[in-house]
């Protein structure tokens, strides 16, 4: 009967370890919405995307980082995101919620994003300093330009949701 207890929570815990490794492997797409459109971007899918390298300085750190990664707004595009001359009227009233993986969000407006509107950058990195994000930042960083401190950088970015105001 001892035996067999313990070969059940060895299982059990085989089991757990499966969910976890299951639940990790399912964050490796960043989540893209925009009301019912919705799209998952892999890994893979973005190091294929056409990259904008910028570099920005990390007061915390006081070095310039630079990062690799593809505009935000490509992205958004795929969800059939407002884009060029359509950054008008009602759509200044749109924003993004960009969440990572441990529930930190900040907001951007549409606005912001749209480089024909905007002189900043904002990319979805992959890769910093010409290396990977490393699983303390990554795989998917949001990095913001123009911003004096990098507050809205998120790192481990899981989702980005394009919302209008009400």
């Amino acid at each position: 009967m001892e035996i067999r207890m313990k070969s059940l929570r060895s299982f059990a815990f085989l089991w757990i370890l499966a969910g976890v490794s299951i639940a990790v492997s399912a964050q490796t797409a960043l989540k893209i919405e925009n009301g019912s459109q919705r799209t998952g971007v892999s890994l893979d899918a973005l190091k294929a995307l056409p990259h904008k390298t910028v570099t920005v300085h990390n007061p915390h750190e006081n070095t310039d980082e630079t990062y690799a990664g593809v505009p935000l707004i490509e992205l958004l595009k795929q969800v059939g995101a407002p884009t060029g001359k359509d950054v008008r009227g009602k759509t200044l009233a749109e924003y993004v919620v960009a969440t990572g993986s441990d529930g930190y969000k900040a907001v951007l407006a549409l606005a912001e994003i749209e480089p024909d509107f905007h002189p900043g950058d904002v990319l979805v990195a992959d890769a910093m300093n010409g290396k990977p994000l490393d699983a303390k930042v990554g795989p998917f960083r949001l990095v913001v330009t123009d911003d004096k401190r990098p507050a809205r950088s998120v790192r481990n970015l899981v989702s980005v949701e394009l919302k209008a105001a009400e």
